[in-house]
């Protein structure tokens, strides 16, 4: 009886052993169960994580070039002068000189001439007044000083009507229409010019134009076809040719307008002031007679 219950007591405590054991080693397998899930999340995420770095550095390394070709392709701004510049080149240098001096003679005319009207025009009413006042108070070599010391053609045919006073007013009338002529002639000087500037820019244009269409065809007679390519150059400049020299003759047509008008209005106060001059010497030899 005390063998079985020792038997008893020995099988209960190795199940109870067994049991323990197997709970330990259960809760053992669920740790490193635990870890191992633990760990493979973990290096998910970081494959997921370096990834994502991977694909955003190599868009960042994408798109760096691409602002870097975006900024090299980029065109800078020319400015007006710069493409001037550039078209007058690739117009070509010889009729493009030829252009180029009627330019800048036909202007160098045009200040001329501004600055010597400019300087020509008088106050003609002022200076009647001052003639009057001189030649009634001081006689005709007063008047005559008067004139001396006023610049411009006006002032010059006073001076000649003055000098032939003493001859009789038909002598006056004739010196005056005299001077008259040869001054309305100092401003015309070189206005021929400009006008010559103003045929010429536009016809050496155009033959820039048919040696640059000459030059295109024997390009397509060498080829032995037509290619854009080849036709382009010599179009190209006759095209520039023709455009520089249309642009110079209407720069210097504006001018030799201006200039046509200023000389208009200078000669029309000649006129009137020689038909109020030629008055008061009426009246100047009335008064002494």
């Amino acid at each position: 009886m005390k063998k079985a219950l020792s038997l008893l007591a020995i099988v209960a405590f190795s199940l109870g052993t067994v049991n323990a054991y197997a709970q330990e080693d259960m809760a053992a397998s669920e740790e490193v169960v635990e870890a191992l899930a633990t760990e493979t999340m973990d290096s998910a995420d970081a494959a997921v994580d370096s990834a994502a770095a991977s694909a955003d550095s190599a868009a960042t390394e994408q798109e760096a070039p691409a602002e870097e070709a975006a900024v090299e392709e980029a065109p800078a701004e020319k400015g007006f002068t710069q493409i001037l510049k550039e078209k007058f080149i690739e117009g070509g240098a010889f009729f493009m000189s030829f252009v180029l001096l009627a330019l800048v003679l036909g202007l160098a005319l045009v200040i001329e001439r501004i600055i010597y009207l400019t300087f020509a025009q008088t106050n003609t009413e002022k200076l009647l007044e001052e003639v009057e006042g001189a030649l009634n108070n001081g006689g005709v070599e007063a008047a005559k000083e008067v004139c001396r010391n006023t610049r411009g053609p006006v002032a010059t045919i006073f001076f000649e009507g003055l000098d032939h006073y003493d001859e009789g007013l038909d002598m006056v009338d004739k010196s005056i229409m005299s001077v008259g002529s040869v001054e309305n002639g100092k401003l015309e000087k070189g206005v021929s010019w400009i006008s010559l500037f103003i045929a010429l820019a536009p016809m050496l244009g155009f033959m820039g134009t048919v040696i640059g269409m000459i030059g295109a065809f024997d390009a397509i007679e060498a080829a032995g076809d037509i290619n854009p390519s080849l036709v382009a150059g010599g179009i190209k400049v006759a095209l520039l040719t023709t455009v520089f020299g249309l642009i110079t003759a209407i720069i210097l047509q504006i001018f030799y307008n201006l200039i046509v008008a200023m000389i208009d209005g200078i000669v029309i106060k000649m006129e009137d002031a020689s038909i109020s001059f030629m008055d008061i010497l009426v009246e100047h030899n009335k008064k002494n007679a």
